[in-house]
């Protein structure tokens, strides 16, 4: 099973790398570009087919090390 996890600044939190990436945008001419948010993916090949079990590792995997539950927000998709 294959899981895509998605990390993200929450929405309160000030985002400096997407305010770099934003202006660059507007450097190269895109100046519709409104707000730019920068985030990471992590790609997790998971053996087994037991989906709930699964999903409650991923939940786990989430809280203690991929995110920062304080500034951070996550979710993650199952294939």
């Amino acid at each position: 099973m294959k899981a895509k996890v998605y990390v993200t600044l929450k929405t309160e939190v000030l985002d400096p790398q997407g305010d770099a990436v934003r202006r660059a945008l507007h450097a190269l001419g895109h100046d519709d570009v409104k707000k730019v948010r920068v985030g990471k993916l992590v790609e997790i090949d998971l053996d087994g087919d037991d989906r709930a079990k699964a999903e409650t590792e991923l939940q786990e995997m989430c809280a203690k090390l991929l995110a920062n539950p304080v500034i951070e927000d996550f979710r993650f998709e199952l294939e």
